[in-house]
Formats: structure tokens, sequence, C-alpha cells
């Protein structure tokens, strides 16, 4: 399947659009330009005219002028008495005056002119001249309209891009969310099923000599952990309640889940430093989310130091009075500039075989639920991220 860039698209539209208009607008420069020199030649035919003592050459010029009139496009018709078309020029159909139908056709014409423009001359007299707009005129007149229409193409073709990217996200977003639903759940859903082995086996035949007690606190321990993955899930799929949260004791919580993981997910040393002071304001939100959303960073930075080793910190500060700031830094390799614009989106991940849902979800929680700001800061070695809480009214 053919992916679009819809970007490169939209640019070469605009691109052809620009294009085609400045061309347009080029080409009715050029009609003006030649209006101004018709006009300057009835200037000198009026003025050779007037200052002419031959009647042959005040007739020659009259004749010339009406030579210059006629081929300027703008539609004349002449009637005299009684509404009868006595001559016309550059009608914009073919006609014989010298009928009825044809008489007629030409006066049903002339109204229309006269809704634009009022007759030259007497009309209870012998003669009076109703005319159109030049062909330069009638151009001129579809500019708005050109405008109009290339700018409504141009947001509607917008609008399309923008409704095609949100849905191809929320499609990558769902799908990368079952995925990582479904390795959270595998995992204990894999153990159950080695206990559930276990349990069959006679007691003297089982490994490190398991008794049912010890077996059933491990069942516990699994069922536990596919409770915590269900709650996180439906609560992510909901508006949860927000309560004021000590952040010193969300970060120590996730320490304790962290330490015993950390030996187990790093093949080298790895070092985890938590730095938060006393005294820092309180922020309001869901305990379970936010520590999933910094779980999730802190995972991406193990994930950066694994095989080599290094040092996680976590460390908070208060930011202008509105704000708590929570940083991890890691002293990894940092990310890749062709990653790093992108690092949020669903599907995006840093290593080979991820599913990219880690930071999306943190994202959406941090944001999404929180209010908050997620970005990953510019430094010069490693990585860190910073996630800005918004201060409730309790401090600690």
């Amino acid at each position: 399947m053919i992916r679009i860039k819809w970007p490169v698209a939209l640019a070469t539209l605009f691109v052809i659009l620009l294009g085609w208009y400045l061309l347009y607008t080029q080409q009715i420069f050029r009609s003006v330009q030649e209006n101004s020199e018709l006009l300057s030649r009835i200037y000198t035919e009026v003025q050779e005219g007037l200052v002419s003592q031959d009647q042959t050459e005040v007739t020659q010029s009259l004749l010339e002028l009406q030579r210059i009139v006629t081929e300027s496009g703008v539609p004349l018709v002449v009637m005299g008495p009684t509404d009868t078309v006595l001559n016309h020029v550059n009608l914009p159909f073919e006609v014989d005056v010298a009928t009825a139908e044809g008489q007629e056709r030409v006066r049903e014409y002339v109204r229309k002119l006269d809704e634009e423009h009022s007759p030259v001359g007497d009309p209870l007299g012998a003669q009076h001249i109703h005319f159109g707009d030049s062909p330069e005129a009638r151009s001129l007149r579809l500019v708005p309209l050109l405008q109009a229409a290339g700018l409504l193409l141009t947001v509607f073709i917008g609008l399309l891009v923008i409704r095609y990217q949100r849905r191809a996200e929320g499609e990558r977003a769902w799908t990368s969310m079952a995925r990582e639903l479904a390795h959270q759940l595998g995992t204990p859903l894999s153990s159950l099923a080695g206990w559930l082995e276990v349990l069959r086996l006679p007691e003297r035949d089982r490994p490190g000599d398991l008794d049912d007690l010890d077996i059933a606190s491990s069942i516990g321990e699994d069922l536990e952990r596919l409770e915590r993955v269900s709650h996180r899930f439906e609560l992510i799929g909901t508006e949860p309640e927000l309560e004021s949260l000590s952040v010193r004791q969300v970060v120590e919580d996730l320490e304790g889940y962290l330490a015993a993981r950390i030996p187990r997910l790093a093949k080298k040393g790895i070092e985890l430093i938590v730095d938060i002071p006393h005294g820092l304001p309180r922020v309001k939100g869901n305990e379970v989310l936010l520590i999933w959303a910094l779980e999730n960073v802190v995972k991406n930075a193990l994930d950066a130091l694994a095989g080599r080793g290094g040092k996680i910190t976590i460390y908070a500060r208060e930011i202008g009075g509105q704000w708590v700031s929570l940083r991890i830094r890691d002293s990894g390799p940092g990310i890749s500039p062709e990653v790093r614009d992108k690092i949020f989106e669903p599907g995006v991940s840093t290593k080979s075989g991820g599913w990219g849902v880690g930071l999306a979800l943190s994202r959406r929680i941090v944001e999404g639920v929180h209010k908050g700001k997620i970005e990953l800061l510019e430094t010069a070695e490693g990585t860190t991220f910073q996630i800005r809480l918004p201060i409730a009214e309790v401090r600690d």
C-alpha cells in the first residue's frame, strides 16, 4: 500500500496554486498595461482631431477612434428612439439586428448591462449607448472568487490531512497499547501457568522443596500484578479522580518498586539516585497513573543503560510557585536526533523490537490527565526527561 506523504502533497498543491495565481495576475497586469496604451492612443487621436483644420483628417481621427474602441473588447450597443438597436460591437453572441428576434435578444442583453452601468447619453434623445465591462474587468471579477476557492480548497485538504493523521495516530496508539497490555499480562499469566504445573507435581518432585504455602504466596504476587496492570489500563481509559499527592511519597513508592527489579533488568550495575527535598508543594494527581508514567520514563533510562551500566537520577524542585519539576536523568548514550522530535508519538521506540508505547502513555498521563508537561531536555550527555506538574494548594 502506497503511503501518502501529506505534508509534501499539501506543499506541492500550495506551490501549484500559487504559481497558477501568479501567472493569472501577471496576465491581468499585462492587460491593464495594454489598456493604458489604448488610452494613450485614444488621447493622441483626440488631440490630432482637435488641432487639425482639415475636415478629412478630423474624420479620419474619428474613424481611428472608433476602431480603437472596437478593438478594446468593451461591449457597446447604440440604441435610438423606442429602443431600436442601431449598432453594436463586441457582443458575446452573434445576432442579426435586422430581424425582430435579433432586436429583442439585444434589448434583453442591454437590460443586463444597465443593471451594472448607466447608459451614456439621453435615453429620451436620438441615440444612447449602453456598455459593459472590458475583458480585463471581467477577469478581475474572478480574482476574489479564485482566491476564496483556493483558500477553501487548501483549508479542506488541510482538515482532511489533520483528520487522517489523527486517525492514524489513534490507530497506532491503540495497536501499541494492545501490544503493551498483552505483554504486561503475558508475564504473570505465564508465571501462573508455571505454578499450576508445579502444583500438579507431587511435593517430593517440586523444585526447591516448595510447599503449598510458598506456591500460594507466589500466585498471590502474580494475581496482584495482574490486578495492578488491569487497574492501570482501566484508569487510562477514563477520567480518574485526582487528589492531593506528596511528590516525595510517589517517588519513594516508585523507588521501592524499582529497587527489586533493577538488578534483574540490568546486566551491569546501575545506581539509582533519588533527590527529593522536604517541603515541596503537593500536586494534584492520581498516584497509580503518576507512578506508571514515571516508571515508563525510568524504564526508558534502564534500556539506555542496558549492557553498560551507569546512573539514573530522579530529583524534584519547585518552579515559580506554580509547578513541581521532576527530572529523570541517565548517563546513557542519549537519543539520536532522528527520534528526538517524535519520541512521544505512539509506535516510536529507541530500541529494536520495542512498541513505542511507554513514553506515549506517559505523555497522555502527564498532559492529558494531570494537565502537566513532559519534555525531553537538551543536554550535553545522557538523556534528561522533565515532568512538570501543577501544584495543589496544600504543602507538605
